[in-house]
């Protein structure tokens, strides 16, 4: 866990131990946390992306290495900030990465799931990263060709939520989803592909035009 504000990070800590995760070790910069990880190598890494010493982009500097070093360490980019563009390459690699606003998690069980999903290989972007991209993009936006039922569907994917979890949220069918999905994935021709990254990559061929 890195971050360089220390009753944040102490409390997430906390927070983290009393829902079953083994914190085994806390950072307030970039060069301790790697220093860390490569003495640990944990399953998961929960750093802020603007850290010290100027407070830009020190640790998503640090994802980059130790996705690099440590291609099966999950990484969770937990920021204040809307970083997109800067995190772009990290996002891209479609799995075992998430990135959320903390001003979002607001139910410690989703944020656990969302810890759970990212640790076992899963990808997760905070979907009002993406509304907030929608709303500063208007030339050659793909998503003008979506309706606002499948940008809805959209944001829920990107959160990382099943079919199932999809229909549930939205009071439809789980068929109804799978329609929306097909729909939006030949929408922003999305190509085909044998690996399960299809859904992501639907979020990142808007981020990847702003």
């Amino acid at each position: 866990m890195a971050d360089d504000d220390v009753l944040f990070r102490e409390g997430m800590s906390s927070l983290l131990a009393r829902s079953g995760f083994e914190v085994v070790g806390q950072a307030g910069d970039a060069t301790e946390i790697l220093s860390l990880v490569r003495e640990h190598r944990p399953d998961l890494v929960i750093l802020d992306i603007r850290m010290p010493p100027t407070h830009t982009n020190e640790g998503l500097d640090a994802a980059r290495v130790i996705r690099e070093e440590f291609p099966e360490t999950g990484i969770l980019l937990l920021s204040a900030h809307i970083e997109v563009e800067e995190a772009m390459e990290l996002l891209a690699a479609g799995h075992r990465v998430g990135y959320l606003l903390k001003s979002r998690v607001t139910g410690v069980g989703d944020f656990m799931e969302t810890l759970e999903r990212v640790a076992q290989g899963g990808s997760v972007v905070d979907p009002s990263l993406v509304r907030e991209l929608i709303k500063s993009h208007r030339r050659n936006d793909p998503l003008e060709l979506l309706t606002a039922r499948e940008q809805e569907v959209l944001a829920l994917m990107a959160e990382g939520r099943s079919n199932a979890g999809i229909a549930s949220k939205l009071w439809i069918t789980e068929g109804t989803v799978e329609k929306h999905v097909h729909s939006i994935l030949s929408r922003m021709r999305i190509p085909g592909s044998e690996d399960d990254h299809r859904r992501v990559l639907a979020v990142l061929a808007f981020l990847e035009t702003r």
